[in-house]
């Protein structure tokens, strides 16, 4: 029904009030609904449905989990208006591991997301050292060339993978950026056989970095968890205390989010 405000009638727009339930559902159902569920809730036309399912998708207003089938709220509404909640769910609940892995380090660690093919950082615990990372929670960087990107992209399967990528121009930013699409995705192979990734000053000129996957309880990479040393304090010895507290503090996170390792190997394996 219209309304009227002075002398200017309001009238609703399906389209908009539609989109603020699904909205308004998947809050509330933050685990994710399917389209069945979904459609069985508004009562709406299919064809309809999936329309504003694929386009939310598209723009990430919405993530869908291809293991699920669901969909749920994406990282624009949380980056927009701080309304992601699963991302301020998994930030919270990371920040105690992130605080424990920097005290044993002494050096910045960070927790990322990924929207499309850049990484979104949603929580940082900073070194004491007075060299550390320039970032913020917020920022913006290409996957491609940060080790908690590469992480993430790796986390993919192949058809997803091939979506974002597509038409992708890769950017130099130091003499060590990835340019070859067909050598990123061969480290992002490497990446999934070895369980981390490395940036070797290939966004910045003097940090490194080395980041290890965050998993949900169905086995997917949701988030990746990376520590930032300035190369001059870089040796084999902090690079091998790095993976092993970060492998740590991931492993702690993801199983506050359900991920159990045994089941998850013991159902792919029949």
């Amino acid at each position: 029904m219209a309304s009227t405000k002075g002398e200017i009638e309001v009238v609703p727009v399906k389209s908009a009030d539609r989109v603020l339930t699904l909205i308004e559902l998947l809050t509330e159902h933050r685990d994710g609904l399917t389209f069945t569920q979904l459609q069985e809730l508004t009562g709406w036309p299919r064809s309809s449905l999936y329309g504003l399912l694929r386009t939310m998708a598209d723009r990430h207003h919405l993530e869908f989990d291809p293991h699920s089938q669901g969909y749920r709220i994406g990282v624009r509404i949380w980056e927009a208006g701080q309304a992601f909640n699963w991302s301020i769910k998994i930030s919270e609940l990371a920040i105690p591991y992130l605080r424990e892995a920097r005290e044993r380090l002494n050096e910045t660690v960070q927790l990322a997301v990924l929207d499309g093919i850049e990484n979104i950082y949603v929580a940082k615990v900073e070194a004491s050292h007075p060299l550390k990372l320039d970032s913020f929670v917020g920022a913006r960087l290409p996957a491609y060339a940060t080790g908690i990107g590469k992480v993430l992209l790796a986390g993919l399967d192949e058809s997803e993978l091939d979506a974002r990528l597509k038409g992708v121009k890769l950017t130099k930013y130091t003499d060590t950026t990835i340019l070859s699409m067909g050598r990123l995705r061969q480290l992002l192979r490497d990446v999934r056989t070895q369980g981390f990734a490395v940036d070797n000053e290939e966004l910045t000129l003097g940090v490194c970095c080395w980041a290890v996957p965050v998993r949900d309880v169905t086995g997917s990479v949701i988030a990746a968890v990376s520590t930032s040393i300035p190369s001059a304090r870089v040796s084999e010895e902090i690079e091998e205390t790095a993976l092993e507290v970060l492998t740590e503090t991931a492993g702690k996170i993801s199983s506050q989010l359900g991920y159990k390792p045994q089941a998850v190997a013991s159902d792919e394996h029949g």
